[in-house]
């Protein structure tokens, strides 16, 4: 099963956001739109017509799934 599947674009962008924040992402993902007065709002307009950057989100966005999946050893 694909883990982006019935996840929209927002979604993931939100969850990100609320997870890390816009400077750690801005740092991890080198868009402008995150690191120079970020919002959702610019950020998905920007996203939806920027293949590439939206497919870095994506993959940034697999790769906190599989963080958030693994046991944490305590």
């Amino acid at each position: 099963m694909d883990p982006l599947e019935g996840k929209t674009l927002k979604m993931i962008l939100e969850e990100l956001v609320e997870t890390y924040g816009w400077e750690f992402l801005g740092g991890k993902i080198r868009i402008n739109c995150f690191l120079e007065n970020p919002s959702v709002q610019s950020s998905l307009i920007f996203l939806r017509r920027t293949p590439w950057a939206r497919s870095k989100v994506e993959r940034f966005y697999l790769r906190h799934l599989k963080k958030k999946a693994k046991p944490s050893k305590t």
